[in-house]
């Protein structure tokens, strides 16, 4: 089986092996973005959405988008995307499905392609499997979009919203320390649905996005959309 697996590679061996080329070309780009200063990111940011708004493919620049988000990550969780992880971000970003054994850092991995699909300016989802999780992932990488130049925005049930609020400085410590068991509600601010959505991401579960395009589907003006399209 081996034998006839190298002669007729999978999908799957051929998409990493393409990937790990990708790869090589965000670690050439790691040492330049070591160099920038922080508040150099979100001029980067808007510099890539630029782009997009004049009508170049985000695909031309996802190595250097990529190599954005992991520095900023080593920046603000003191954490760094391995090779592997960049290969899940690819993978996602490409519509595929990327299986990750628990503590892999399936949520560090989705930085990667949520910040490439945000920079379109149309809104990304990131669909949880429950609320506790939403509000989890957002206060947790909101850290990491924040310092890129982007908004987060979470919605859960019973129609409570929120947007994530990078001023609270003097509880980074201790929302890092615990990120990954606790919520730290000082960087979550109530708003209304709507705000919520109008955010460069917004976290949620399927659930609540489902229900709130099915009740757009019944309003009498656009005013009362909730969703700003897809």
């Amino acid at each position: 089986m081996n034998f006839i697996q190298t002669l007729f590679p999978t999908y799957s061996a051929q998409f990493i092996k393409k990937a790990q080329k990708t790869v090589k070309e965000i670690n050439n780009f790691e040492l330049e973005v070591s160099q920038l200063k922080d508040e150099d990111f979100p001029l980067k940011t808007n510099e890539l959405k630029q782009k997009i708004t004049d009508g170049e493919d985000p695909n031309t620049f996802v190595s250097y988008a990529f190599a954005l988000v992991r520095e900023a990550a080593k920046r603000t969780l003191g954490q760094r995307h391995y090779d592997v992880q960049m290969i899940g971000g690819l993978a996602l970003h490409n519509g595929h499905i990327a299986e990750m054994r628990t503590g892999e850092g399936k949520t560090l991995v989705g930085t990667l392609p949520i910040y490439l699909n945000a920079l379109s300016g149309k809104g990304v989802h990131v669909i949880t499997v429950n609320d506790y999780l939403s509000r989890r992932d957002a206060v947790w990488m909101g850290q990491v979009y924040a310092f890129l130049g982007l908004s987060v925005g979470v919605i859960n049930s019973q129609n409570v919203s929120y947007v994530y609020d990078p001023t609270h400085t003097e509880k980074d410590q201790e929302r890092d320390e615990q990120a990954s068991f606790k919520v730290e509600y000082d960087f979550l601010r109530p708003i209304d649905r709507q705000v919520a959505y109008a955010q460069d991401i917004t976290y949620g579960t399927n659930n609540e996005f489902g229900f709130d395009y099915l009740r757009d589907n019944l309003v009498g003006v656009k005013e009362q959309l909730t969703q700003r399209g897809h």
